[in-house]
């Protein structure tokens, strides 16, 4: 029955690869028998069986699919009550293959990642389960935990506020990890940001299932994870911008292209700019900021919308996702762009701030050495999973057929008509009480609805960003006889609506688009919340031409559509031509934004690279079994080497020519080393670099010596660790500017991508060389006053590790501040720095210290 089902349902590429899966899935069947007949205690016995064979290297993890799968639906169905049907044991197989699986809604999902979460939690080595809120990551986590206990696995759950170190490491080292997907990849940043082992949490990056992976890997992958910090530069120029930007005038001053989201000045735009500022020229080099603020200060205010774009919430300008209507807290805007809005609305400007750490998420989940992802919508972006991340779209067909009307879109020519019509069909819909979602594309249209509603007195549930503490609870009632929910698109995602017999035979839930999205998958999500294993319902998006979809896009061809039809005020067309149209526009948005995240990847491509030989290092340096002596030593050469060179002294000059004397008046300013030049006259090139390079050892060897070797080392460790640090940060805002200005070289008819990867190695290039060679003068300049040399020593230990643990929970706070909500933390709660002290006691007394290094013992001048 299932072979014809699949027949009926699939093209022959995905047919063939569903065919080979059910021979799997028989093999699974045929064990179900055995391990049923099994007491509690053998099922465990024979899992610890198949355990140790993996472990000891006799079997593989595909030579016991079939048994670990079986013996992990019967494990479910003991102490979770849930068996696994043929069709989710399809997605457990194309899952632990490093493939996507699309499954509907209301398919289960949560319990199809048991399968091959469990096989592959065997090797030890951890598997994580990826999903897009906290909500769905505890709910999940906690849900299938009785499961994995019972099999012998522990499970974590990454929560909201979960901020002591100490706590996300027990929780990384489970075998089994739940959490989202920003949490993860900060982690990740926040440990190469760390200056001790003991503060790191992730333990590698095995195996990742990521639930909604089109949410994750598509829609979010235009936004880096970005760690910042404040770059001290003035907020005055953004009031002062924002003034001027309102003084020029539309189509006169500057032209707007809202398609591609682009502000260009005129001639008169630029002369009327330079006027209000007050300068000669907008675009020499000492007014390059100024330019760049207006054009920032014009975007927010002729791009960039109130209650779409972005909320203002207690005096702070907090950023809505696009995707799923929720307030992204936490998140800003780069570039200006921020501080832009925050001049525009009159709430305070906050500081602008530079990268300290950054990654893709594309680049974060490319890590994994296995990446699987499931989801409902994911055909629609086939190419892009299998260009970016290698990974296959496997369709799973329903456990039972689907039996959702999808009607015609209706169009209407205004959208004043088009929501009277939408209120029309609640109406009539609210008196037979079959229950209605109505989806909406931004904040400010779910309110006009909630107005237009209250004024029909028709009771409804409203569920949008401004309002989204208890989304899962609304979204699960929705199916509920006589509820009328509003929310916006992607409300609720991973979230069932199931409906009762009563509702079944009203038609099921009736979902209404008010618009439809810029991508397929969104429209598809919501027509995906009706109609879940086999209930009825149905689905029909409601549009005008003045949406924004049809009125930047396509509105062209479907105006002469109406026209030619003699389509009057008030009345709508049903046509799948207009579907077809309407479809069109959105694959035009969808490519525009897969060049987007494909530049996006490609630029980032380039930083990755240098990002894993930064932190591989870094890692290194971390590590106490790492020779940081040998190394010390190593760059002092390579120092001396440049220094020389750098003097025109090279390996087969003529010493006559040595100019000496600049080569030890650059050792004196930069290492504070006096050497007599006399003394090195008649060295040859070799003789004269191992004299200097000697000479220079003896005295930072003499420095060092009142210090323990132990406590030597951490200085050093400690020191060129601070050097990575601050250079990488330096070097992170340079490639920041370099890719702002890089594509203005394709009018020099020249790549800009080409041209990025050409400079960004020069500048890491430079960046290697200044790590090293910034660290070695730190290190011979730093200076030890010292009466008691072990009782000093002592000091110099116990002082190094005060700052380091200072200066941890000021960077643990300062970073999880970033990134939590901004929700007030209660006098009488653990503080969020991570001190294990209440807030009270703690930061909420006084912020955290600066760490300072110098103290009695080891003062650094």
């Amino acid at each position: 029955m299932l072979q014809a089902l699949l027949g009926n349902i699939f093209g022959t590429t995905n047919d063939r690869e569903l065919k080979k899966y059910v021979k799997i899935v028989n093999k699974i069947n045929s064990l179900e028998d055995k391990y049923k007949a099994l007491s509690d205690d053998e099922l465990k016995s024979e899992f610890a069986e198949l355990k140790k064979s993996v472990l000891s290297k006799e079997r593989s993890l595909n030579d016991i699919l079939a048994d670990s799968f079986a013996i992990t639906r019967e494990a479910s169905v003991r102490t979770l009550n849930m068996r696994h049907f043929d069709v989710q044991l399809i997605g457990g197989v194309v899952l632990h293959e490093g493939r996507i699986a699309e499954m509907k809604t209301g398919e289960g999902k949560t319990l199809v990642a048991t399968l091959p979460i469990v096989l592959n939690a065997i090797e030890g080595k951890g598997v994580h389960l990826v999903t897009v809120n906290d909500y769905l990551a505890s709910r999940d986590g906690n849900e299938m935990r009785p499961l994995y206990e019972f099999l012998g696995f522990s499970v974590g759950v990454i929560e909201e506020n979960m901020h002591d170190p100490a706590i996300k490491r027990e929780v990384y080292n489970a075998d089994i990890t739940y959490g989202t997907n920003n949490e993860f990849g900060f982690d990740y940043l926040r440990d190469n940001m760390s200056y001790s082992k003991e503060h790191m949490v992730q333990r590698g990056h095995n195996f990742v299932i990521v639930d909604e992976v089109d949410s994750i890997l598509i829609d979010e992958a235009r936004t880096p994870l970005i760690i910042s910090g404040p770059t001290n530069r003035t907020l005055q120029d953004f009031a002062d911008a924002n003034k001027i930007a309102l003084k020029l005038v539309k189509d006169e001053h500057f032209s707007v292209d809202e398609k591609d989201k682009v502000i260009l000045l005129t001639e008169e735009g630029i002369t009327k700019a330079e006027e209000l500022f007050n300068v000669e020229n907008l675009y020499s080099p000492e007014n390059a900021s100024l330019s760049h603020i207006l054009d920032q200060a014009l975007k927010a205010n002729y791009l960039f919308e109130k209650d779409v774009d972005y909320v203002v919430n207690n005096g702070e300008v907090v950023i809505v996702d696009e995707f799923t209507g929720r307030l992204s807290e936490g998140r800003r805007y780069s570039e200006g762009l921020h501080q832009a809005l925050e001049a525009k609305e009159s709430v305070e400007i906050k500081e602008e701030t530079q990268t300290l750490a950054d990654i893709t998420f594309q680049n974060y989940f490319r890590m994994y050495d296995k990446l699987a992802g499931m989801t409902g919508t994911a055909q629609t972006e086939a190419s892009e999973f299998s260009q970016i991340y290698s990974l296959d779209v496997i369709s799973i067909p329903t456990n039972i057929p689907i039996a959702r009307k999808d009607l015609n879109d209706l169009i209407y020519k205004t959208e004043k008509e088009k929501f009277e019509a939408v209120i029309q069909t609640i109406k009539k819909l609210s008196k037979t009480g079959q229950p209605v979602l109505i989806g909406t594309a931004s904040i400010d249209k779910s309110e006009l609805l909630h107005e237009m509603l209250k004024k029909e007195k028709i009771a409804h549930t409203v569920l949008n960003a401004k309002n989204h503490a208890q989304e899962g609870e609304i979204i699960k009632n929705a199916g509920a006889k006589g509820a009328v929910t509003i929310a916006t698109n992607m409300a609720g995602r991973g979230v069932d609506i199931k409906v009762d017999d009563e509702v079944r035979a009203l038609g099921g839930l009736y979902i209404i688009g008010t618009e439809r999205h810029e991508n397929r998958r969104i429209d598809n999500q919501l027509r995906g919340r009706s109609g879940r294993q086999g209930d009825p319902g149905v689905t029909q998006f409601y549009l005008s031409l003045e949406d924004n979809l049809l009125r930047i896009f396509g509105s062209d061809k479907i105006k002469n559509i109406m026209e030619r039809l003699g389509v009057e005020d008030g009345e709508y067309i049903e046509s799948k031509m207009v579907t077809r149209a309407v479809e069109k526009a959105q694959k035009k948005v969808e490519n525009m934004h897969y060049e987007g995240r494909k530049q996006v990847v490609e630029y980032d491509d380039v930083a990755n690279e240098q990002r894993k030989i930064v932190y591989r290092f870094r890692n290194q340096l971390l590590d106490p079994e790492f020779d940081i002596s040998t190394k010390i030593n190593e760059i002092r050469a390579e120092y001396i080497e440049h220094i020389l060179n750098s003097c025109d002294i090279f390996d087969g000059g003529d010493k006559s020519d040595f100019n000496l004397e600049k080569v030890f008046k650059l050792l004196l300013e930069e290492l504070n080393i006096e050497l007599d030049p006399s003394t090195f006259s008649e060295f040859e090139y070799e003789e004269l670099l191992n004299a200097v390079l000697n000479s220079i050892k003896k005295t930072y060897d003499e420095k060092m010596s009142v210090l323990d070797d132990n406590i030597r080392s951490e200085i050093e460790r400690e020191l060129y660790l601070k050097e990575l640090d601050s250079v990488w940060r330096e070097h992170l805002y340079a490639m920041d500017n370099m890719k702002t200005g890089i594509r203005l070289r394709a009018y020099n008819q020249k790549d800009p991508l080409v041209e990025y990867k050409k400079e960004s190695f020069n500048l890491f290039t430079e960046l290697i060389a200044d790590i090293k060679f910034n660290t070695i003068k730190t290190l011979h300049v730093v200076q030890f006053r010292v009466d008691d040399p072990q009782e000093e020593a002592k000091k110099a230990a116990e002082q190094l590790d005060i700052e380091r643990k200072i200066n941890e929970a000021a960077r643990q706070f300062n970073l999880y501040q970033e990134q939590s909500k901004t929700k007030k933390v209660s006098r009488n709660e653990l503080c969020p720095c991570g001190s294990g002290k209440k807030y009270k006691q703690c930061c909420g007394k006084s912020g955290p210290k600066k760490g300072v290094f110098a103290a009695k013992g080891a003062s650094v001048s």
